[in-house]
């Protein structure tokens, strides 16, 4: 018998659905799940560490990563540009370990081009105007930029038909058990 693969699990959405949060309690729920740090251009927000929210580079430094290959998705997002990078969710699957991952729409498309049996799990606002909410609660953008991010959720919001699970984030506890769930499930069918 060969030695068990870990997979992929991808926890996507627009923005301001709550993601990073689920992924935070869902990571102390799951202690041996290991995180893929995405790398950006974007400059931190208050509270993120480099190396454990993201990597944070330059811009001429990702395009030498997207010219050396090193992502196994990438994409720019209101004006900066996100990836993943390959090699260490590779290396994780080969160990044995399972991995999160947590992006955008555009790049879970990505993720479920290269690697099919990747368990994408799609995070929808309980509604629009929660979501207008928890954006404008965040402080960091102006009227217009949250009308951008929302008028992109909409467009989000209508492909949720490709992702294998679909959940509201009405209540990041809840959220994240049935994250952790679908872990769970995951392997007992294997």
């Amino acid at each position: 018998m060969g030695a068990v693969r870990g997979r992929l699990f991808v926890v996507s959405g627009p923005s301001g659905v709550g993601k990073g949060t689920v992924v935070r309690r869902l990571l102390a729920l799951r202690p041996g799940l290991e995180y893929s740090v995405s790398v950006t251009t974007r400059r931190p927000r208050p509270g993120e560490v480099e190396g454990r929210d993201y990597r944070f580079v330059d811009p001429a430094t990702f395009a030498e990563l997207i010219r050396d290959g090193a992502f196994l998705e990438w994409a720019e997002v209101f004006g900066h540009r996100y990836g993943t990078l390959a090699g260490p969710i590779a290396d994780a699957a080969q160990a044995g370990r399972d991995v999160l991952l947590e992006i955008d729409v555009q790049g879970a498309s990505r993720v479920r081009d290269r690697i099919p049996d990747a368990v994408l799990v799609f995070l929808a606002p309980p509604s629009e105007d929660e979501l207008a909410r928890r954006l404008r609660s965040r402080g960091t953008d102006d009227e217009a930029w949250v009308e951008r991010r929302l008028a992109a959720a909409r467009g989000e919001m209508e492909q949720t038909s490709w992702f294998d699970r679909v959940l509201v984030n009405d209540d990041v506890e809840r959220a994240a058990t049935q994250v952790a769930a679908i872990i769970e499930a995951t392997h007992r069918t294997l």
